[in-house]
């Protein structure tokens, strides 16, 4: 009987031995699509903020308004949110961001000010991201900012 659990015990340690020393399969990563590239050029893993202070500008129809937004901040978020601060009324506090339909390298903001519903093209270098847009010159409220817009901002720290 000794002899029979001994011979058992030998058994099932060989076949859990053979078993942990085979060969592992590892699943390949998934690929991650364009959007969710996309997705984390803007906003990271989770959320990342993007300033004009520390070297960033802000250029209308070419001419230099970096002093009017020197204090601006966007945060865009991978649940699609995004927040503002010192838009000078150009963007809204808060809202939603989505990729235009068919691409991944322009952005529409949701809200009312002059820069919502507005296609947004963005190209990130780096710690560097250029957002550049159209704002047309519908009506009057929109008349004193109307222009053609590049941000060049600079990843927070």
């Amino acid at each position: 009987m000794r002899n029979t659990f001994l011979n058992l015990m030998t058994l099932l340690g060989l076949v859990v031995f053979s078993f942990s020393c085979g060969e592992k399969s590892s699943d390949p990563e998934p690929q991650k699509t364009p959007e969710e590239l996309a997705t984390e050029e803007l906003a990271g893993n989770g959320s990342e903020t993007w300033i004009v202070a520390g070297g960033g500008s802000v250029q209308r129809d070419g001419r230099s308004e970096t002093n009017i937004y020197q204090n601006f901040e966007i945060t865009f978020t991978t649940n699609r949110t995004y927040q503002t601060i010192n838009s000078n009324s150009l963007f809204d506090a808060s809202g939603n961001w989505a990729f235009a339909q068919g691409r991944v390298d322009i952005i529409v903001l949701t809200g009312s000010a002059p820069a919502a519903n507005q296609e947004i093209s963005f190209t990130r270098n780096g710690n560097n991201l250029t957002l550049q847009f159209n704002v047309p010159m519908p009506g009057a409220r929109v008349e004193a900012v109307a222009g053609n817009y590049t941000f060049n901002l600079r990843r927070k720290q």
